[in-house]
């Protein structure tokens, strides 16, 4: 192999979540959110959006994995942040539900998040981040479709 044939899209990206992660959680401390972890927050942002719906729904929007996921609702339920319901039609089915809504907290992590999003964005015009967000769509399709396919490797 080349090295000048070596694209570093990955290396790059996961150097962005590294420090983006850090940054993150430095915010939420400076902004006395401690009821939550910036881990949690990717758990807890989909149901603030769109409330009570299903183990498996909520798993693909966030796309971590079964075991991730169950043990992030257990601390989230332990802290009384969410509550697991079966399903009275599907016994198989769980839902998610948030239980006491803290809007100082949900209003504190948006505010966080908007800055982190300006922070992100900075000098980009609006259609440099349509681009940017079109073509990390099609990464994450591309890696989704390499995962689906290859689901007895455990990708």
């Amino acid at each position: 192999m080349n090295i000048e044939n070596i694209r570093e899209g990955g290396f790059l990206i996961t150097k962005i979540q590294q420090l983006s992660q850090r940054i993150l959680a430095k915010m939420l401390k400076e902004n006395d959110i401690h009821d939550i972890s910036a881990a949690q927050g990717r758990v807890l942002f989909p149901l603030w959006i769109e409330d009570d719906i299903s183990f498996q729904d909520l798993k693909k929007k966030t796309l971590l994995s079964k075991a991730t996921l169950s043990y992030m609702l257990d601390q989230l339920e332990e802290a009384s942040q969410i509550k697991r319901i079966r399903s009275n039609d599907d016994k198989r089915i769980i839902n998610i539900k948030l239980t006491k809504m803290d809007e100082d907290l949900k209003r504190k992590f948006f505010q966080v998040s908007n800055q982190m999003k300006n922070i992100f964005y900075k000098d980009f015009t609006e259609q440099e981040i349509d681009d940017f967000e079109e073509y990390l769509e099609k990464v994450l399709e591309n890696l989704t479709n390499y995962r689906d396919k290859n689901k007895s490797a455990k990708v």
